[in-house]
């Protein structure tokens, strides 16, 4: 049900709007005047706001530009009984969606909202959409360890050579890998990824090096394995601890001669591709185990970059924290919210086992479950173990 905030220091217009609106499904909010009016607005999230101009404290073009700092994406419809051409005009330069004329026509209004709040959906599944299809996202924090890992990016990434990256998981491997790959002379080709653990033994050969039609039983057509895809750019192999000891000798040879072999083919073929692997194993305990092949791993490690866990850079939860409460709320369409400073130091002594990714729908949560700002109360309730 959409939510209405009424502004209007006339009670009589306010109960008409209330009654009407009431009717049509909204849900209404009241406010005698634009400070009043103001105060709601920072308290709460709403769909449209309906503000008369003409008010004591605060008039309506006053509040138009203090709403519009807090969330600009708020539709706002001005309504006035001493309304002109130059006032409307006004309003909208300031940010209004529309104008409406008292007494409001029912059928202007009813559309007026109508459209408003089709528009204001529009524009939060915009937003919503540019940030899932944004090249790559933001390395957030600023302690020892992640400014190690910018330089180290810095350093490398103009260069072709192969990087593991090391680390527990939902650290953030795969974004350090997108950043190399966003920042080497390779950026204008693809960044292709692979998950090795979410891969079959039995097609992992078939997902990175193709296969030719009837090659194996179920192969009703030639398919172009993944390094192939990845020619001109980067591939990422994610997981690589994972990867079967039969694919690891394919790999390597790859990664020797620069040349791939379909299956169920004898024709080479040629690929300039830059590899980065990943994963949350010890490949060297792996050597050990005879699970991976040492000839690979030094082929790998050219550059090794290693990612702390979250509790190893407890300094930068405050800023993850900020963000993720920014694009969680973006994506819910709501104002932003707060934590408090009681809050952030229970985050901060908390035992992130599942690291960044854990710590991102943690705050998914708070920001689901708390009110406008989250407190240390809602910490303990909605996170700390019982």
């Amino acid at each position: 049900m959409a939510e209405i905030l009424i502004i209007d220091d006339e009670k009589a217009i306010r109960k008409t709007l209330t009654e009407i609106l009431s009717f049509e499904g909204y849900k209404l909010d009241e406010a005698s005047d634009g400070e009043e009016g103001l105060k709601k607005f920072r308290e709460k999230t709403y769909d449209l706001v309906l503000c008369d101009i003409k008010m004591p404290k605060i008039d309506g073009l006053e509040f138009l530009q203090k709403a519009g700092e807090i969330n600009p994406d708020i539709p706002i419809v001005m309504i006035s009984g001493h309304g002109n051409i130059e006032t409307a005009v006004e309003a909208v330069k300031k940010g209004a969606y529309d104008f409406i004329s008292k007494p409001p026509d029912l059928n202007r209004l009813l559309i007026t909202l109508r459209n408003a709040m089709e528009r204001n959906s529009l524009v939060t599944e915009t937003k919503t959409l540019k940030r899932k299809v944004s090249r790559v996202q933001e390395m957030i924090g600023g302690s020892a360890p992640i400014q190690k890992i910018k330089d180290t990016i810095d350093k490398v990434a103009p260069t072709d050579a192969r990087i593991l990256i090391t680390g527990e998981n939902g650290v953030g491997k795969e974004l350090v890998a997108r950043w190399v790959h966003e920042k080497s002379n390779r950026v204008t080709g693809p960044l292709v990824e692979v998950n090795c653990a979410a891969i079959p033994t039995e097609l992992i050969e078939s997902e990175l090096f193709g296969h030719e039609k009837g090659s194996f039983t179920s192969a009703i057509k030639q398919r172009i394995g993944k390094f192939e895809q990845a020619n001109g750019g980067t591939l990422f192999l994610d997981e690589i601890g994972d990867m079967s000891l039969s694919a690891q000798a394919k790999v390597l040879r790859a990664l020797q001669e620069g040349k791939i072999t379909r299956v169920g083919a004898d024709k080479d073929i040629s690929v300039d591709v830059r590899v980065i692997a990943a994963t949350n194993k010890d490949l060297l305990q792996e050597v050990d185990a005879k699970n991976f092949r040492l000839d690979l791993y030094h082929r790998l490690s050219v550059i090794l970059i290693h990612v702390p866990s979250l509790n190893e850079r407890r300094d930068d939860i405050p800023v993850l924290v900020d963000q993720f409460l920014e694009d969680i709320c973006a994506d819910y369409g709501i104002s932003k919210k707060s934590m408090d400073e009681d809050a952030i130091k229970l985050l901060q002594d908390y035992d992130w086992t599942g690291n960044i990714r854990e710590l991102r729908n943690v705050v998914e949560r708070l920001v689901i479950l708390s009110a406008k700002t989250v407190s240390s109360e809602d910490v303990r309730s909605y996170v700390m173990p019982r």
